[in-house]
């Protein structure tokens, strides 16, 4: 019975292992797909915990099932530890992923509006923008109309860059605002604050499953270890 858990046990740790693997570095790419919008780094914090939860996860199923095998009540103990550390962490890369989730518009108002203000068609900035423009089929920080107040407007004939053309391709499409069923209409502020918002609700989402999961798991490896000590004329072999 406690052999077959153990199995068990192993197999789901190996698979959520993978899960939430999947979830960071999920994280990570949504990071670095718009990291120029980004001042502060530590959205990867949670990331790169679940990663590392992650990975122990997968030797600590064959540690689980190993103990079992040799009758290990230290070896027992020892699991249930590292659970407890895998379950501390995943609660404080959730309590990153809550703090963060509440200063992400802020940081994105003010660093938006620098990148996009810098914007001149050929630095890194401006690439960063159309590639955000395409991506999320946006233009400007709260809609076309904030490119009004930017150098390149003044600069280029009062348009705004291709990038919020709708249809590139289409040489219609000159970037005027006088032509708004060619050009998005829809700011990048919100999309993006959006996007994010989503990857660390999701986030969030599974490291709590997780997390809950482990508790639990922690409960019935208590119960195991304690009746196996309690059976009558049995003495568990100690690694």
């Amino acid at each position: 019975m406690i052999f077959s858990w153990f199995c068990f046990c192993r197999v789901s740790l190996q698979v959520a292992g993978a899960v939430l693997a999947f979830v960071g570095v999920n994280a990570i790419r949504s990071y670095n797909n718009f990291h120029d919008f980004l001042e502060n780094r530590y959205v990867l914090i949670p990331a790169v915990i679940i990663i590392c939860v992650a990975l122990v996860m997968f030797f600590l199923g064959l540690l689980g099932c190993c103990s079992t095998l040799r009758e290990s009540t230290v070896g027992l103990n020892l699991f249930l530890i590292v659970i407890l550390v895998l379950f501390a962490a995943e609660v404080t890369a959730l309590a990153f992923c809550f703090i963060y989730q509440g200063k992400i518009n802020g940081e994105l108002q003010s660093t938006m509006s620098d990148v996009f203000m810098k914007y001149d068609g050929q630095n890194p900035d401006s690439g960063a923008v159309d590639i955000l423009q395409e991506a999320l089929q946006c233009c400007g920080v709260y809609n076309q109309t904030s490119w009004v107040s930017t150098p390149w407007f003044s600069g280029h004939n009062q348009t705004v860059p291709l990038s919020c053309c709708r249809n590139q391709t289409d040489h219609q499409c000159t970037g005027r605002l006088e032509q708004p069923e060619l050009i998005y209409t829809e700011g990048c502020l919100g999309k993006l604050n959006l996007l994010l918002q989503n990857v660390l609700s999701y986030t969030m989402l599974v490291i709590l499953g997780f997390a809950i999961v482990k508790f639990f798991g922690m409960l019935s490896v208590c119960v195991i270890t304690c009746k196996g000590t309690k059976r009558s004329g049995y003495h568990p072999i100690y690694a």
